[in-house]
């Protein structure tokens, strides 16, 4: 199956942690760049599962009003996360700097876990491992302090939590991303930056834009009710963060960073 990759994982149901294999979605940057006379340029950078790479560029031209702008687009078998365009680079150049420039959550132009790992200092967790009964029990307190979503069922959230538990703040938003900003933005107002031995909980599936911010704002654990991408579980262990999936009823997956969960 196309869009999907295999990987060992650390499960834990009722107490008991086993390993076993689960089935990630893949996500991986494409970048968008302009052929010009004696040269390129990036015009984007998007998240995506790779697949319909031009199908997708063209939808996202279009509804961005660029599409009458771009004559031609083409792929390198020799760099598969970008896609080559052609036509009024002039144009496009002014439209990318006036702010069309990446329709991803998050990326913010960071577009490979290399160049993150240059911004991003190593995570401090001095607590001891977090009891798996503790992980299990954040979701529904995190729901508890979500009135947006009982009211309408469509917003995302994202909780700091102590070590132990206790709830620091938790903000809803229709995007996932907006949700992490705003804690991480209420950290930042109280100098609470980096958050050493604190949790990030949030709503929503852990995808790359998640991590990055987590990592970015010094987060060693991570906790999602949802599913991580292949490309989040990369960065994660990559930045030695501790990324948690699947957080339902009492069970719940490690993808990365299995040391600060005891066992």
């Amino acid at each position: 199956m196309s869009g999907v990759v295999g990987l060992d994982i650390w499960t834990y149901r009722s107490g008991q942690a086993q390993e076993t294999q689960d089935v990630l979605a893949v996500e991986e940057p494409l970048e968008l760049r302009v052929l010009e006379e004696g040269g390129d340029f990036a015009l984007a950078v998007t998240m995506r599962t790779p697949g319909q790479d031009e199908s997708l560029t063209r939808g996202w031209l279009h509804a961005e009003g660029l599409l009458p702008f771009v004559d031609s687009l083409h792929g390198d078998p020799d760099q598969p996360n970008v896609l080559w365009l052609r036509g009024d680079a002039a144009a496009l150049r002014h439209r990318a700097r006036a702010g069309v420039t990446s329709s991803a959550c998050g990326v913010c132009g960071s577009g490979s876990v290399e160049r993150l790992s240059l911004r991003v200092l190593p995570p401090r967790w001095t607590a001891p491992p977090l009891p798996p009964e503790q992980i299990v029990a954040l979701p529904q307190r995190l729901r508890d302090v979500q009135p947006g979503f009982a009211a309408t069922g469509g917003l995302h959230a994202a909780g700091l939590f102590t070590a132990e538990g206790g709830l620091l703040c938790a903000f809803e938003d229709v995007g996932r991303h907006n949700a992490v900003d705003k804690v991480v933005g209420w950290a930042a107002e109280r100098g609470q930056l980096p958050l050493s031995d604190r949790l990030l909980v949030t709503s929503s599936r852990a995808g790359f834009e998640i991590v990055q911010k987590a990592a970015l704002a010094g987060a060693a654990v991570v906790i999602t009710v949802g599913a991580a991408s292949s490309l989040a579980v990369d960065t994660a262990a990559a930045l030695n963060l501790t990324l948690v999936g699947f957080v339902r009823g009492e069970r719940f997956n490690v993808y990365a960073g299995p040391e600060r969960i005891a066992k």
